[in-house]
Formats: structure tokens, sequence, C-alpha cells
């Protein structure tokens, strides 16, 4: 009973002209496409200096500014007015002012003070564009230290800190999101397709034909679950192919501990997809629903802020949240070589998960004669 009533799935999937194309394209223009634009690395921030000195100093400054890829020199003005007007009207992005005498008191006192003004309207953007400021002037103030050593009064510091990057040497952002981006795939391919399936055959009324017939309600949801367990196997392999030839990036963990976690994942999402199209009338009521709950699931996921910057009472309902956990499990295998081991608790809360959304897949289904 099961061989045809898979064999119907794979029928029904294959004879729609648009879902095997959506099923091959979306991973392929997530992975290739999404790391390059959704990034937290802020580049090319216009920056206008106000120099009120003549010195060497002040100019070598201005070069290692504008030297860097995180800024983009916009001017260099004398007049502070003119540079905060064009602050005022987003022409810049910050304004760093360089005091007269920059040079002679960094001779005579070891440092300088400079004052930058940052247009804070979007506060990520303006924090990370006053830390890169900050870095490179410290930085600047080594070199300038070194190079200056006999000529200043004041004693050069003999601490220095030395930071190491574990993980993620450097700093590249997408090595932190190709791994939640393999998730986000799974979770809208998993979630979505499954929810349009039983509410597709109810428009179409093939359901009564297998309303009429022997098959149990587990048994008829358990066919509906296999070929998206295929499917996103498939899917997930392809993007792990993807990211290794043009990323670079492999797992450092074991492959199969993935795809153990990614089996246990697809039941979740398939099965709350079923649970939808279960309870649902319409197609465009199941996709409304799946598209609320799969915003809800994502933004309480970690894929994009931390969990532990969610306010607690957020954080107490990510508990029942399928995805926290793949992506924990994603990170942790992928970057830093975790073994089935250290993800006993990701395991056995998707293990639980997984009892209560098939558990109310097959219930939620009624047959109707």
């Amino acid at each position: 009973m099961l061989r045809y009533l898979l064999e119907k799935e794979f029928k029904q999937f294959f004879r729609n002209p648009f879902l095997p194309k959506l099923v091959v394209a979306f991973p392929i223009l997530v992975m290739l496409v999404i790391p390059w634009i959704m990034t937290m690395d802020i580049k090319n921030i216009g920056l206008t200096v106000v120099n009120h000195d003549s010195g060497s100093a002040a100019e070598t400054l201005i070069r290692k500014l504008e030297s860097s890829s995180y800024f983009e020199l916009d001017g260099v003005e004398q007049d502070y007015n003119r540079a905060l007007t064009a602050l005022e009207y987003s022409e810049t992005d910050a304004i760093m002012e360089i005091p007269a005498g920059f040079e002679k008191q960094l001779l005579a006192e070891g440092g300088a003070p400079v004052q930058v003004s940052i247009n804070a309207v979007n506060d990520t953007k303006g924090t990370l564009g006053a830390s890169y400021l900050s870095a490179l002037c410290a930085e600047f103030s080594r070199e300038f230290a070194a190079g200056n050593a006999q000529a200043m009064s004041a004693t050069v510091p003999n601490i220095e800190i030395v930071t190491q990057n574990r993980y993620n040497p450097y700093q590249d952002y997408k090595i932190f999101m190709i791994p939640a981006l393999m998730v986000l795939v799974l979770l809208w391919l998993g979630g979505f397709l499954p929810a349009l399936n039983i509410v597709g055959e109810k428009e179409k009324g093939t359901i009564e034909q297998i309303n009429i017939t022997p098959v149990s309600k587990f048994m008829f949801i358990f066919a509906k679950l296999i070929p998206y367990w295929v499917m996103g196997l498939l899917v997930l392999t392809v993007c792990m192919l993807l990211t290794w030839a043009v990323y670079g990036l492999v797992p450092q963990g074991s492959v199969w501990v993935i795809y153990l976690f990614s089996i246990l994942f697809i039941f979740a999402v398939s099965g709350f997809g079923l649970i939808v199209s279960n309870y649902s009338d319409t197609m465009q009521q199941a996709m409304f629903v799946m598209f609320f709950f799969m915003l809800i699931f994502m933004l309480m996921s970690g894929l994009l802020t931390p969990l532990r910057s969610m306010p607690e009472w957020a954080q107490y309902f990510t508990v029942i949240n399928p995805p926290r956990y793949y992506i924990e499990m994603m990170r942790l295998v992928y970057l830093k070589g975790g073994t089935l081991a250290d993800l006993q608790t990701q395991l056995w809360a998707l293990v639980a998960i997984d009892a209560v959304l098939g558990t109310w897949a097959v219930m939620s289904y009624r047959k109707r004669d």
C-alpha cells in the first residue's frame, strides 16, 4: 500500500510544471546570491575630514582612512559647519575633526584627541563606523609612536593585546550566515510544499478518492512526508556542494550528524506544514498561515540575531522552535567541528518536537466518506 501511495505522490509532484523547477532553482539562488547581500559588514561609509592641522601626521592619518575599504572619503574641509551640513543632508555618514597642533601634541604627549560625529539614524552603521574609525586611529597611533619613538617624550606603551579569531579567522560574515541559509532553504521548501499538498487535493477533489479507501491515517500522512524527506536531503546535498565549490567551506564535523539532524528537522517542518494543510480549506488560506508562522520561526531561530539578545519571554518561546536547534547544530558542526555528544540537547529537543507534530498531523487529518 505504501508503495502505491508514494508512487502517487511523486507523480503528482513531477506533473506540476512549477514545483520541480522551484526545488532546483531556489537553493541555487539562495546559496549563490544571498551570502553576498545579507551581510553585517559595513563598507564604503562616507567620511568627511575637517583638518585644522598642517602637519604631516594629519595627512598620513587621512591617507590611511582613505585607503581603508570601510570608508569612502567624501572630502577634506577646513570649515566644520560645511561638513555638518553635509551630514545633516546625508551627503556623508561621518565627520572626523583633526584639531590644530595635532602632530605637536602627538609628539609631546603620545596622543591627541580627534572629534568624530556619526550619523546614527542607522544605529548599526553608526556604531560600526565609530568602531572602525577608533580601530584605524589606534593603529595609526601605534605606527606613529613606533616611527617617532626617539622624538616623543611620552613612553610608548609596551602592552599589546593579540586577538585570536577562532572558527572564523578572517571575520567573514558569509561564513557565519551560510550554514543558517541552508536551514532557511529547508525551512521554506520543507514547510510550504507540504502545506499546499493536502489542501491542494481538497481543491481538486482527489482527496475524496483517498477517503473511500482503507488507507489508514498514519499511512496516508507517512506517505506524504517521505517525498519531502527525499527532496530535503537532495536539496541539502546541493547546498553543501555549492558551499564547498563557491566558498570553500566544508563541515568541520561529521557530515552524517548533519544528515541525521536534517531528517529530524525536515520531519518537523513538513509535519507542521501538513497540520496547516489539514486545517485549511483553500491553498490561499494555507499560504497565508504558513507565511505567518515561517516568519516567526525564522525571526526567533537565531538566524539573524542572537537568542540571548531577545527579551526573556521571547527566549522561552524559542524552546518549541525547530529551526533554533537545527541552526545551532549547523553552526556547531560546520564551523566548530561539533560531535553528536555535543548536541544531545538539540537532538532530543527535535525528537520531542517530531513526536508532537507527527502525532498532531495524523490526528488532525479527518477521513470523510
